[in-house]
This record gives C-alpha cells, structure tokens and sequence, in this order.
C-alpha cells in the first residue's frame, strides 16, 4: 500500500528522520501546511530539501490578528500546492472573530485568483465558514481538513464540492459523528491526513504523531467503509494526488 498524508506539520531539524520513517510504513508523499508567513516560509523550504514533500501558505485562524501579509508571495513556488490552512475557529478564538473572517475571505480570494486548492480549518464555525465561502465562491479544490462534524456538516460540505479529510479522530472511540461523517463521504471525495505531531490514532492516541502513522487513520476508515485498506489507500492515493496535482 502507498499513502499520502495529505496535512501534517513537520519539524525541521527531525524531517530526514521522519520521512524516512514514513516512507518505510507506505507513506510517500506528505504535505507539510502553513499555519503563518514563518511556518509557511519553513514549509517551502523543507519541500525543497525533500523530494517527498510539498508545501501550503496560510495563516490559520488563530493567527489571524497578525495579518497575511507574505502569504501570497511564496504562492508562485513550485512547491506549494494550496492555500491554507485557514478558516475559522471560535473553540479558542486566539484571534478575534472579525480578523479571523476578514484572513479566511482574503485567502478565499487568493485560491480563485492563483487557481489553486483551499484547505480549511473550521472548529464550531460552521455556519460562518458556509457563508463566508458561500459569499467568496468556493473554490473548485477545496478540503475540510480534520473534518470534525457530523452528517449535517459533511453533507452541507459535500454539496459545495469540497473534499473530507480525516485524522486520527475517527478512530477514538467517542467519535461517533465524525465515523457518520466518514461514511457519508463518497470515497472519490476522502482524504486521509495526520495532522501531526497532533492526534495520534489509537492505539497511539497520547503520543506524539508522525506520518508513519497514517495507516491507522486508513485503517479504520476502512472499517467505516466495510472495504479493504488497500481500497482506501488507493482511493485517498489518487484523489490526494488529483486534487494537489502532484
């Protein structure tokens, strides 16, 4: 099996280990997310340094108070592969909701404008997030990325087009919802990410995440889905690589 953690946040001064690690359990291509202008700039650069990784520019909601300026700038590499992650979230709400809405828009408008893919983060926002994409035009490659609602949240994003990526969470045991999510989601529009070093599945959960673990989240996607996880490590090996153009 070959699989692609599609959203996992690597560390400098550990990558050579942890792609070598990742590599050994099938896991040959990582996308390493931006979450600000530093984090993003870092990502670019450990795409460059390897050949199995490629790079997102965004600014996460909880950094939104301190602007996007530079985001758009690292867009033109050929390393980069989305926008993101951005969106809302009002769980912590680090940065106030207005700066949050305003960082989430403009990004929106980058997506259309360089015709790249958008990778969301929304944490109970979801109404905001629908009308704020509503509002700016969802783009045509758009991924919710550790998706954490239900039904009702997977269908309205399913609807709009977008993509479901799904992390660790769907294997804890209280995330009923979450595993409704999942087998709602046609599996020509699954995902299967990481999001590490956070969330690690079980039997890790408590650990520190790596992508070498991206298995287990395909493994009980599988179950979700009654199928092989050969079957989901195909499936999310095509639509990553699709929906990235990788």
């Amino acid at each position: 099996m070959r699989w692609i953690d599609n959203h996992c946040h690597l560390e400098s001064d550990t990558l050579d280990e942890v792609v070598a690690q990742a590599s050994a359990a099938g896991v040959e291509r990582l996308i390493d997310v931006g979450t600000d202008l530093a984090t993003s700039m870092a990502a670019v650069a450990k795409a460059a340094a390897s050949d199995r990784v490629w790079a997102t520019a965004g600014v996460h909601p909880h950094e939104a108070r301190h602007g996007i300026a530079g985001i758009e700038d690292l867009l033109g590499s050929d390393r980069v592969v989305a926008v993101g992650e951005c969106g809302l979230d009002y769980h912590y709400n680090h940065s106030p909701q207005p700066d949050q809405q305003a960082a989430f828009a403009v990004q929106i408008d980058m997506a259309h404008r360089h015709r790249m893919p958008l990778v969301i983060h929304t944490r109970e926002a979801w109404d905001d997030t629908f009308a704020i994409l509503d509002e700016g035009g969802v783009p045509d490659h758009t991924v919710f990325h550790c998706f954490t609602g239900g039904a009702d949240e997977a269908r309205a994003a399913l609807d709009r087009g977008a993509y479901l990526s799904f992390s660790g969470i769907v294997s804890f045991p209280s995330a009923d919802d979450v595993r409704s999510a999942a087998e709602l989601c046609p599996l020509n529009r699954l995902l299967v990410e990481t999001d590490s070093p956070y969330l690690a599945p079980v039997p890790l959960r408590g650990k520190r995440n790596a992508p070498a673990n991206l298995p287990l989240v395909g493994e009980a996607l599988a179950r979700v889905h009654g199928i092989a996880p050969e079957q989901v490590a195909e499936h999310t090996w095509d639509n990553a690589a699709a929906f990235y153009g990788l």
